[in-house]
C-alpha cells in the first residue's frame, strides 16, 4: 500500500522540481525519519519550490520566512502584547506555528536569531516568558543557505548545525530540465494545484512503520565505526550521539523508501554523505565531502 503512495509522491514532486529525482528521494527521506532539513545552494536552484511543494503534497500547514539581517527572535516566535481590558498579557503565536516552515537564506540572520530555532527543532515547543508552547505535529524545519563565502552571511553554529537531520544541495539542472522550465512559464501556480498525496495523520503513521524498519546488531556496530572513525580524524570535530542516531533512522526512511522492512549497508552509505557533512567540515563544504568520502572508504561493512 504504502509503495504507490510513496511513488506518487516522488512523481508528484518530480513535477516541481525538475530532473533532480535523488534530491527528492532524499527530501522525502528526512521527512520521513522526522528530521529537519538544510538545503545548501546558490540562490534560484528551486530551494523554496521544493519545500512548498513538499508541505503542498503532504497536507502540511506552511509558512516561509525570510531571514534577514534585522530580524529578532520574536519575528519567528511571537510575542506577548498587554490587553488592558483583560489586564493581562496575551500570547500572539509567530510564523513557528505551522508544521512546515521554511527559514529561507537563514544563515543572513544574525546568530541569535538562528538560536531561537533550537529548542523549536529539538525538543518542538519553545518557551517565551516562562510559558512553554507546544508545537503543531508534525513538525519540520526545512532551511535554505547561501554558500558561506556569499557576503552577508553568518556561519550557522555547530549546535544548529547538528539539529538538522540532514543536508542536501541541489545544484543547477540538465539542459533537458531548464527547457521545461522555460516552457511552464508560471511554476509558482502549478506549485499551488498540487493535489494532496497524504494528510498529516497519513504522514505519521508512514513514520511509525519507518520505526518498524528493522537494523541487525551487525548494521548497528558498523554504524558505530563509521562514528568512531569520524572521532578519530583530527581534522574535524566527530559526529555526536545525536548524529548516529540520524544515521539509523535517516537509513531506515532510505530502506522505506526502496520497499525493504530491513537495513542493509548501501542504506547507510547512501545517506551518510547527507547526515555527516555538515556536522564535520570545518572551513569548506569540500573538506566535509572529502571527509566522507574517506570514512566510508575506510570502514568495511561486516555483515
Amino acid at each position: 500500500m504504502h509503495n504507490s503512495i510513496i511513488n506518487n509522491l516522488l512523481q508528484q514532486l518530480e513535477t516541481v522540481l525538475l530532473g533532480k529525482p535523488h534530491q527528492i528521494k532524499l527530501a522525502l527521506t528526512c521527512i520521513l525519519a522526522r528530521g529537519h532539513l538544510l538545503i545548501e545552494d546558490l540562490p534560484g536552484m528551486g530551494k523554496t519550490s521544493l519545500s512548498h511543494g513538499l508541505a503542498h503534497s503532504l497536507g502540511l500547514s506552511y509558512q516561509r520566512v525570510q531571514f534577514t539581517s534585522d530580524m529578532l527572535p520574536a519575528d519567528i516566535l511571537g510575542v506577548s502584547i498587554f490587553d488592558k481590558s483583560q489586564a493581562q498579557f496575551n500570547f500572539h503565536p509567530g510564523p513557528i506555528f505551522n508544521q512546515m516552515i521554511l527559514a529561507d537564506e537563514i544563515n543572513r540572520a544574525s546568530p541569535k536569531t538562528q538560536s531561537a530555532l533550537l529548542e523549536a527543532m529539538a525538543e518542538q515547543q519553545i518557551t517565551i516568558d516562562g510559558a512553554t508552547y507546544s508545537l503543531p505535529q508534525p513538525f519540520f524545519v526545512i532551511a535554505t543557505q547561501n554558500p558561506t563565502e556569499q557576503s552577508g552571511t553568518f556561519s550557522l553554529p555547530e549546535s544548529q548545525l547538528d539539529r538538522f537531520m540532514m543536508r542536501i544541495s541541489i545544484g543547477y539542472p540538465a539542459p533537458e530540465a531548464e527547457l521545461a522550465m522555460l516552457k511552464n512559464q508560471d511554476p509558482n501556480q502549478s506549485i499551488a494545484d498540487l493535489p494532496e498525496c497524504l494528510s498529516a495523520t497519513s504522514l505519521q503513521a508512514l513514520q511509525k512503520q519507518v520505526d518498524d524498519v528493522s537494523a541487525s546488531d551487525a548494521l548497528l556496530k558498523y554504524i558505530l565505526a563509521l562514528v568512531n572513525t569520524s572521532r578519530d580524524q583530527a581534522q574535524s570535530p566527530g559526529l555526536s550521539p545525536r548524529a548516529s542516531i540520524a544515521i539509523l533512522q535517516a537509513a531506515k526512511a532510505w530502506a522505506f523508501i526502496n520497499q525493504r522492512t530491513y537495513l542493509v549497508p548501501e542504506d547507510v552509505q547512501a545517506i551518510f554523505p547527507h547526515v555527516a557533512e555538515h556536522r564535520i567540515r570545518q572551513h569548506s563544504q569540500q573538506q566535509g565531502e572529502a571527509v566522507s568520502d574517506k570514512i566510508l572508504n575506510q570502514v568495511n561493512p561486516i555483515l
